[in-house]
């Protein structure tokens, strides 16, 4: 049967079979896929068409005929409208084993050399997978002459005003609230999007979880910042955790929350935080992960994978502020990162002087550039870890691996679906060991996953 035969604003029945990658439940009717966003697998469900694609059709859960046992209530009162997580209606064990599954999918569509033979151990989860995050990055809207903070609806730019998120750390959702109360109580102007006038577009507050040092940063759309004396006096008055107050200017019309130019209002320029007994400096721009806990397993797994002997060299080709690669500086010979962002390497170089760490060298630039230059000079590394963001390796980067890959590899992945994609060359030159999934983001359909790559 095609889509065509059916129409928008049908009711279907429909039994789900799986999760899709964004959480979704996916089942056929009449052999055409159905994808639900809601329903899990083993459902019976009530469905209504809301989009018909060529070879899919979107649908919405109407009603539940037969639930799950996983089936769980969501205890945010805004997860449904947020959009924000994908799997609060499903049991936390549950969750784990979507995400190992999550895996095996993707694998199987790309079908890298061998996959039917790779290890999948299980989904290394949290204790309490609740309250979790460092950092809220919160919009801001006026709405009935209310300043209000929160996340975009999925899909549109309808702001959902968010008190109190489930997954964010305390520390985050206190502050927060205490600023979106200080921006009402001055009346500053807010960044009207479709009149592109006002100032203050959206906020960002990070904590250091093992120091409990709080930054937070105005992003405004220019560099006016009104009545900065006063929400500084009553900052650091009423918010003692408060360590660091950040500027960022963001004045392009574009999504991206975070422009070029920071600037320092008051206290420190950057927070602590710790992994695994490694300390680091956080800049406002700087990229680290969303939670340190599992972090901290996730480096562990890293670490193992890498199995390195003292005299070995790595290269940590997507290091940011160093969290890797001084992580594993200790057993190493010597470690060589590279980050596009330039706080990001200054960050890395200071972390590594503050630790006394003397066998790192940082510089600025893709990997796709230094590793050719590297290997020029008479660097030869032993071993190389990745940690790319969700489109997964730069396919100059993965040429130069190809060319002259090191003894061994691991890949650090934040998306299965191009990892599975990348392993597929990787394969060629590489064993595939062993994929260890950890839950770094509970109650979202993220999954990371630590790839041990053994050169063949």
């Amino acid at each position: 049967m095609t889509t065509q035969t059916l129409k928008e604003g049908q009711t279907i029945p429909l039994k789900i079979k799986r999760l899709g990658i964004n959480g979704e439940g996916i089942g056929y009717y009449k052999k055409t896929i159905v994808f639900v966003p809601g329903a899990l697998p083993k459902e019976d469900v009530s469905v209504e068409i809301t989009n018909i694609a060529p070879r899919f059709v979107e649908g919405q859960l109407k009603k539940i005929v037969k639930a799950a046992p996983e089936r769980v209530v969501p205890p945010c009162p805004v997860y449904e409208a947020c959009g924000g997580c994908q799997l609060q209606h499903l049991a936390y064990p549950a969750q784990l084993h979507f995400k190992k599954d999550l895996l095996k999918q993707s694998l199987n569509k790309f079908r890298p050399r061998n996959f039917d033979n790779y290890q999948l151990p299980k989904t290394i989860g949290m204790k309490n997978p609740w309250n979790y995050r460092n950092k809220a990055q919160f919009q801001l809207r006026k709405i009935d002459g209310e300043i209000e903070a929160g996340l975009y609806q999925a899909d549109s730019h309808r702001l959902v005003p968010i008190s109190d998120c489930l997954v964010q750390q305390l520390a985050t959702t206190k502050v927060m609230n205490a600023l979106v109360e200080l921006l009402n109580k001055y009346q500053l102007p807010i960044y009207n999007e479709r009149k592109n006038s006002g100032i203050f577009r959206t906020l960002m507050v990070r904590v250091g979880v093992k120091t409990n040092e709080v930054q937070v940063v105005f992003i405004t759309q220019s560099v006016k910042f009104p009545q900065k004396k006063a929400l500084i006096e009553e900052i650091t008055q009423h918010l003692p955790e408060v360590v660091s107050i950040m500027q960022n200017v963001q004045n392009k019309r574009t999504s991206i929350v975070m422009g070029d130019e920071t600037i320092h209002v008051w206290g420190k320029e950057s927070i602590e935080e710790q992994i695994n007994e490694v300390t680091f400096d956080l800049s406002p721009r700087a990229f680290f992960q969303l939670n340190p806990e599992q972090t901290e397993i996730l480096y562990d797994e890293a670490l193992k994978a890498l199995d390195l002997q003292p005299n070995e060299t790595v290269v940590d080709a997507y290091c940011g502020v160093g969290t890797i690669g001084l992580s594993i500086a200790k057993q190493a010979k010597e470690v060589r990162g590279m980050d596009i962002i330039p706080a990001a390497i200054e960050d890395a170089k200071m972390n590594a002087e503050r630790l006394g760490v003397t066998n790192t060298h940082y510089e600025v630039g893709t990997a796709e550039e230094l590793l050719p230059k590297w290997l020029q000079s008479g660097f030869k590394p032993d071993a190389i870890i990745v940690d790319p963001p969700r489109t997964g390796l730069d396919q100059k980067l993965l040429k130069a691996i190809l060319r002259q890959p090191p003894k061994k590899m691991v890949y650090i992945s934040c998306n299965v679906s191009t990892l599975a994609k990348d392993l597929v060359d990787l394969a060629k030159v590489f064993d595939v060991n062993y994929l260890q999934s950890v839950d770094m983001f509970p109650q979202t359909a993220r999954c990371e996953v630590v790839v041990k790559l053994t050169k063949r």
